[in-house]
């Protein structure tokens, strides 16, 4: 009789499935631990490892499978006499079908009170080994790391008539070492955390391992002759994987990278209602009030011409009012921590506009890596907050209070717009919006032009200093009453000499926000 290993912590589908390889598949089964026990209460006849191989469990558990029964059975190569000799002199089985999935350590450190010490015991050692042993020797063994892949192994071995295919083992060999190296980058990033899940060392690791399972395929990327998938990081839901779609149609590849750029900006605004409008990455309009609707409203109203197809993010859950407002108008997609019901029917009625629900529009990832001929860039996430008790004024004329958190509102604004980027904002709403310009002249001048008659006292905050001073310049002639901007130009003193003749107010914020 054939001989299968069943070792599994997630037991979804297992006694069924190993019913179907005894009654259809003739085989007969060898099971550790928890895995054998519920076969045997199901009914079925198993053999502990610990029986198989002679050899008690050891260590709490720590070792079961860890054993030359075990490993021999799986990696003997068929077709090697001295393999086959080696079997039979240790009166050892041939394993032709593992059964393995791993301890669940990204569930258990996914608790926000987990231990170190916990952590550490959901650390599968049996089952990566007999994963990779299996994998290795897909010639002759076939390898299940997934309840996903029972049915399909049922159906392979019924249309081979238990010849399953090389291109099936291959395929389930694949599987297992992507699943073990995603096992393995979970832990390594985790022991590279403190408690408090900072980071233990800030310098970017020597390795670094990019590991996700396609939750989609897509119907393409940017453009249709692209071909896209959309992959999740972990194996509990997080960011948008975890989000609920309450209508509309399938999430595109343009439409999810929008909407991560949406995120990216409301997350900035917690303490007022808020409002983004994005349209290819960057913002058409931002906006705060003192209720969601009229958030809404002013982000439209901006640039409303642009807002047309766009994306809209909300930092607060969508009401009746604001549900009137979006069905004003054509848009892709709209996300909020939350929909009311009320809100839900009125926006049923455009069916094809896709309304997500994401409790946590903050959390984000910590990296951002781009890929390069050859290799590819890793750097941290731009997150650092706004901190205005940081920044200098060094203009003799200081910003108003109220200047002071139009600057803040600005800036924050203005971190998010691709570079050369200049924002023109007042009353917490953008009016302006020049974005990857050639020339910071350029980007000022399309962030003028857009604003048009309401510069007058408006805000300007720049993602980079001005090299020269004509910016500020051009600001002063359209109006505009401060200014926020990194500083760190050779030439920065002609830019605050000109502001002093000009009397703008001017803050260097001593950080630079390119996004490329």
């Amino acid at each position: 009789m054939p001989l299968a290993l069943l070792s599994v912590s997630d037991k979804t589908g297992l006694v069924a499935f190993a019913r179907r390889l005894v009654e259809d598949c003739g085989y007969s089964l060898v099971s550790s631990g928890g895995t054998a026990k519920t076969l045997a209460t199901a009914g079925l006849s198993v053999t502990k490892v610990s029986d198989y191989t002679g050899s008690p469990e050891i260590l709490g558990g720590r070792v079961k499978t860890l054993h030359p029964r075990i490993h021999g059975g799986i990696l003997a190569r068929r077709e090697v006499a001295q393999d086959v000799a080696d079997l039979e002199a240790n009166e050892i089985q041939p394993i032709d079908l593992v059964v393995v999935n791993l301890y669940p350590f990204e569930q258990t450190i996914a608790k926000s009170d987990v231990t170190l010490p916990e952590a550490v015991e959901q650390i599968d050692i049996g089952g990566p080994a007999m994963l990779r042993a299996s994998a290795k020797n897909f010639a002759h063994v076939t390898v299940l790391c997934q309840p996903a892949q029972y049915d399909a192994y049922l159906d392979e071995w019924q249309k081979s008539s238990g010849a399953v295919s090389f291109e099936f083992r291959k395929a389930c060999a694949l599987a297992g070492f992507e699943h073990t190296a995603a096992y393995d980058r979970a832990i390594a990033t985790y022991l590279s955390t403190d408690e408090e899940g900072t980071a233990a060392d800030t310098s970017l690791p020597s390795r670094y391992t990019l590991t996700g399972t396609q939750r989609q395929s897509l119907r393409y990327g940017e453009n249709p002759h692209q071909q896209a998938a959309w992959y999740q990081s972990g194996s509990e839901p997080m960011g948008w994987a975890a989000a609920t779609k309450l209508q509309g149609k399938e999430l595109s590849y343009n439409n999810l990278v929008d909407l991560e750029a949406a995120r990216r900006i409301v997350a900035e605004f917690q303490d007022d209602p808020a409002a983004v409008v994005i349209k290819h990455t960057n913002p058409c309009g931002v906006a705060q009030a003192t209720t969601l609707s009229d958030a809404y409203r002013r982000a439209f109203d901006a640039d409303s011409m642009s807002a047309f197809g766009g994306i809209v993010a909300l930092n607060r859950a969508i009401d009746a009012a604001t549900a009137q407002a979006l069905t004003q108008t054509f848009l892709e997609c709209v996300v909020a921590p939350s929909c009311e019901s009320e809100a839900q029917e009125i926006l049923a009625a455009k069916s094809k506009l896709r309304v997500l629900t994401l409790p946590d529009l903050v959390t984000g990832t910590a990296d951002a890596v781009r890929l390069i001929a050859g290799g590819f860039l890793l750097q941290d996430a731009d997150e650092s907050p706004a901190t205005p008790d940081d920044w200098k004024v060094v203009t003799e004329t200081q910003p108003t209070p109220e200047q002071w958190q139009e600057l803040i509102f600005a800036w924050k604004v203005c971190k998010h717009v691709k570079s050369n980027a200049i924002v023109v904002t007042s009353d917490r709403t953008t009016l302006g919006i020049g974005a990857g310009q050639m020339n910071r002249v350029g980007a000022v001048n399309i962030a003028l032009q857009q604003a048009g008659d309401r510069t007058q006292g408006a805000t300007l905050a720049s993602d980079g200093f001005f090299p020269f001073d004509d910016s500020v310049r051009q600001a002063a002639a359209a109006g505009i009453g401060a200014i926020a901007q990194p500083g760190g130009s050779l030439r920065d003193k002609d830019s605050i000499d000109a502001a002093n003749e000009l009397g703008l107010a001017m803050i260097f914020t001593g950080i630079r926000h390119f996004l490329h």
